[in-house]
């Protein structure tokens, strides 16, 4: 069991609070699993309270034992129920007409009106921006975790490569995938911070299948078994010469990677072909304009110019009319954290974000084809943390 470093939580804490200070919140009020798990080291049903200055406390209703085991914060205190948040609050020099942060780009509107119930003279808002940020940023100990990650997409790809034989059907691949990331250590699931949105652990997609629409805010979302989930592998046989994408989400001890591989059985035909190298292309360009300070929406921006001189701006990132208006997405605890490399994102990319970078072209009725790497972002542009190579796999 990898257990948070105590120093790992200070550097979180006081990057948090300095970001608080810098919006002129009193506090923080987290609620959201993930986060709570970032900045305590345990996932329970608690509350986390973040003072601007000083240490915070973890207030939990349940596992109160297991907060303790788990978590290095010096405060850590039981929470009999929702009615006795305000006294405790109070107890750590809150004022009740405080500016009080929650983060409500997730907090249900139920919930929400709880809170204003319970504290009727604070002024809430929203601070899931700086929480966002602060988690962007990843450390010498993320980092392990993420290359942990990188070695079970890096196992998955070669089982794929030795597994696959024409007339498989895409569950059939793709439940076997499935079966050696968790074999690999995969925690299981692979969490969204998007509302509505969720993923199977391996994607696989062969021939037309790989160009049905979804509604994932994604460029492949594949037809799926049944309408209810609408996403992921199908019945489909895979036959020779199609392109097979294979996405997979590798997870260690949290920490989540993307990957995507595009294998054929036989020999891919010219058109798919000229459009995976178009892909790698493209993914050179990103990797080299994401340095430090770039403007993620800039970066977006060139990558769509450079689909379309090389005459694909109509099947990037998804076909016309469901593309998707981004080439990369940050990634840690969750697989859609910041940055985004999007259109219209004018935030600047920071020393060590962690974004997966995925070109990926979509022709409906034949088949799609794409490449995706997680990456680091250093000054002298990407740097990939999965190293599984990233040629055609033509098996």
């Amino acid at each position: 069991m990898v257990l948070v470093p105590g120093v790992e939580l200070e550097r979180r804490r006081l990057s948090l609070q300095s970001g608080l200070r810098e919006l002129g919140l009193d506090a923080v009020l987290m609620l959201q699993p993930v986060d709570l798990y970032y900045f305590t080291g345990t996932l329970q049903q608690a509350h986390l309270l973040m003072p601007a200055e000083g240490d915070p406390v973890l207030l939990v209703r349940r596992d109160l034992s297991r907060a303790l085991e788990e978590s290095s914060l010096p405060r850590i205190e039981p929470l009999d129920s929702l009615r006795a948040l305000p006294d405790a609050v109070a107890r750590l020099g809150v004022a009740p007409g405080a500016t009080i942060g929650l983060e409500l780009d997730v907090l249900p509107v139920l919930h929400f009106r709880r809170y204003e119930a319970l504290f009727p003279k604070a002024t809430l808002v929203d601070c899931s921006s700086v929480v966002r940020e602060v988690r962007s940023v990843k450390s010498a100990f993320e980092m392990a975790l993420l290359a942990e990650a990188a070695a079970q997409v890096d196992g998955v790809m070669r089982e794929a490569a030795a597994f696959i034989r024409e007339g498989m059907t895409e569950i059939e691949i793709s439940a076997h995938l499935e079966a050696t990331l968790r074999r690999l250590g995969h925690q299981g699931i692979v969490r969204f911070r998007a509302f509505g949105q969720e993923m199977v652990l391996a994607h696989v997609f062969a021939g037309p299948d790989a160009a049905v629409a979804s509604y994932m805010d994604a460029p492949l979302g594949g037809r799926g078994m049944t309408p209810a989930v609408a996403q992921g592998a199908g019945r489909r046989p895979v036959r020779r010469n199609e392109p097979i994408v294979v996405d997979v989400a590798g997870a260690a001890d949290g920490y989540v990677v993307d990957q995507t591989r595009t294998l054929c059985l036989g020999a891919l035909p010219a058109e798919f072909r000229e459009a995976y190298d178009a892909c790698m292309s493209i993914q050179d360009l990103v990797r080299r304009r994401a340095v430090p300070g770039a403007s993620c929406g800039e970066v977006y921006q060139a990558a769509l110019a450079e689909a379309t001189a090389f005459g694909y701006g109509e099947a990037f990132m998804g076909a016309a009319p469901n593309q998707v208006s981004f080439i990369g997405h940050g990634v840690g605890l969750e697989i859609d954290e910041m940055p985004f490399l999007a259109r219209g994102a004018d935030r600047p990319l920071a020393l060590d974000n962690v974004v997966a970078v995925e070109p990926k072209l979509v022709f409906p009725g034949r088949g799609a084809v794409g490449v995706e790497n997680t990456c680091r972002v250093t000054a002298g542009g990407l740097e990939p943390i999965t190293t599984v190579p990233d040629h055609l796999w033509e098996l």
